[in-house]
């Protein structure tokens, strides 16, 4: 079985989101999946995909931090800032990530760990709504 969908995540301020129930419900599907991969694919270059600890928000708040410091906003050193000082920022930050990943599935859910939870990462100060491929393979 192969199924593609898109879903929008409406928008965000800047930070790091908890996004794996947004992507569990935009593919009821996969809960007829005994096997497959999921693959995630953010059409946009000025945020990002991660998978990380999902528990205690704190984490969340520290890889906001990590990335403001490692790459500032309007640093003299970017050409590229024709959207604002976030606008270079952005794009660094979405390629340090990546914009896509591939998840198993088993048994009709997300094989990811206890605490483990998917991340859209905002590298803007003012997004609008993101979009988000969803390809589903496997196995009823």
């Amino acid at each position: 079985m192969w199924l593609q969908r898109s879903i929008t995540i409406e928008p965000k301020k800047r930070g790091f989101h908890l996004i794996t129930e947004d992507i569990r419900l935009g593919l009821p599907e996969m809960k007829q999946i005994r096997a497959g991969l999921l693959h995630v694919f953010l059409q946009h270059t000025s945020a990002s995909l991660t998978i990380n600890e999902n528990a205690d928000a704190s984490v969340r708040r520290d890889m906001d931090s990590w990335f403001a410091r490692s790459v500032p906003d309007g640093s003299d050193y970017f050409e590229h800032t024709l959207e604002g000082p976030d606008d270079m920022t952005a794009h660094i930050k979405s390629s340090l990530l990546g914009v896509s990943l591939t998840i198993p599935v088993c048994s009709g859910e997300m094989a990811l760990g206890v605490w483990q939870g998917i991340y859209l990462g905002e590298h803007r100060e003012h997004a609008g709504a993101r979009r988000v491929l969803l390809t589903l393979n496997g196995q009823t």
